[in-house]
């Protein structure tokens, strides 16, 4: 899901059924409970949804998602709920969060 280049907010709903869909057929293949992992590819479609604040919140509260995860959700905001402005603001957090990384 990260590698999106551009979702809409019907595109991001289908991607939630996708998985929804995915965790059904996972299950009747397998006796795993919980399926690992699924909250975090829930928490990341969700995110697209947030507002611009909520989002920057998100960002520095998320430390698990990589900085290309990060990088990408902003990116794919741009123009559907994030203006540039936005954007750069967003994307400044993400480079101050990796930074200590490098």
């Amino acid at each position: 899901y990260a590698n999106v280049k551009k979702c809409s907010n019907e595109g991001r709903a289908l991607m939630q059924l996708d998985f929804q869909q995915f965790l059904m057929k996972l299950e009747k293949l397998t006796d795993i409970r919980p399926i690992p992992d699924k909250e975090f590819v829930e928490t990341y479609i969700k995110a697209y949804y947030l507002t611009e604040n909520d989002m920057e919140r998100w960002i520095k509260e998320h430390r698990e998602y990589s900085t290309k995860h990060l990088t990408n959700l902003v990116n794919v905001c741009l123009g559907s709920h994030i203006n540039k402005k936005a954007r750069q603001k967003l994307l400044a957090a993400i480079d101050d969060i990796d930074r200590p990384k490098r």
